[in-house]
């Protein structure tokens, strides 16, 4: 459609990762896999906290938020993905390409979101432990979730609506394997100063703001941590935010590194690799660094499988 000789188009091409077969072939086995070790480890400990009542605390109430992002993130980009893996050419309509993009951008924006309300969580825990439960009661706890998961949706609108409105002038072949911004933004055949201005603006409500709220909750921590006079309360005072602050530098570290630069000096090939680590590799971890750092996990874990076996002792044994 054409309106003051400027074009947008009906549909995009991505290319994708490579284009030999085999490349693909392997590819899709490799991202299947990674997929579906993301649905299940996330759907299981979404499960775990929702089974076992010693779970019931602030701490997952906002882990069960942020794995299902996870598994919302993962799969709003990579079914697709393995789909094109085994199609040769490999369009998306502009209509589920501004769906894709305003999901990406809305889970991502609420993930970091989500990240900092943790990090606040964890400062009370450790810095104002007497009056931990009166402060993150579940009322609390609901609001900073839903303002993480309302800003999120909110900022993605913004992004979205400023991003899908640039005509392309018929260019429509994205080199990207997902409909992503830069991507996009790059295809423009018009002045795209508003978009650079949005990108440094949301880059700032759903990264920078939320990565020094992350970083003076841990200030005040390790100053709490360091007031601790034996070694054994120091190491069991870390241990409650380790998982938190290995998830923090992963999620925070690649982004600052490469999204707070709105002309974009990065490569296409680098922002592939960026959104898949977001899209496949973060999610995959989040729930084997938070399960396997966890004693408590661990310990809902063992309560759980005792009571199913106890069960279905007691089913036999009435048969």
């Amino acid at each position: 459609m054409r309106r003051d000789n400027l074009t947008w188009v009906s549909e995009f091409v991505l290319m994708g990762l490579s284009s030999d077969r085999q490349t693909q072939a392997g590819l899709f086995v490799l991202f299947g896999a990674a997929y579906l070790l993301t649905l299940l480890g996330n759907g299981l400990i979404i499960l775990l906290i929702w089974l076992d009542a010693h779970l019931h605390l602030p701490m997952y109430f906002f882990l069960c938020n942020l794995f299902v992002v996870d598994i919302c993130y993962t799969s709003s980009g990579v079914p697709q993905m393995l789909v094109h893996f085994l199609l040769e050419k490999k369009t998306i309509s502009f209509a589920l390409c501004g769906t894709q993009h305003f999901f990406s951008l809305a889970l991502g924006g609420t993930e970091f979101l989500l990240l900092a309300a943790m990090a606040y969580d964890r400062y009370v825990a450790i810095c104002d432990p007497l009056r931990y439960v009166a402060v993150m009661g579940p009322r609390l706890c609901a609001r900073l979730a839903a303002v993480c998961w309302l800003v999120g949706l909110a900022n993605a609108a913004v992004e979205t609506a400023v991003t899908m409105r640039l005509p392309t002038c018929g260019h429509h072949v994205l080199n990207h394997v997902a409909c992503e911004m830069l991507a996009l933004v790059r295809l423009a055949c018009v002045d795209i100063t508003l978009n650079q201005a949005v990108i440094v603006a949301s880059s700032m409500v759903v990264l920078l703001v939320p990565c020094c709220l992350v970083a003076l909750s841990y200030a005040h921590i390790v100053a709490a941590i360091l007031r601790i006079r034996s070694s054994g309360g120091r190491r069991k005072a870390f241990r409650t935010c380790a998982s938190h602050l290995t998830v923090v530098s992963m999620s925070y570290g690649i982004a600052l590194a490469t999204h707070m630069q709105p002309g974009s000096i990065a490569s296409a090939a680098q922002d592939k690799v960026v959104v898949l680590f977001y899209a496949v590799v973060t999610p995959m971890l989040n729930p084997l660094i938070y399960s396997l750092r966890n004693k408590e996990m661990k310990a809902a874990l063992t309560r759980v499988l005792m009571r199913s076996s106890e069960s279905k002792h007691q089913t036999v044994t009435l048969s």
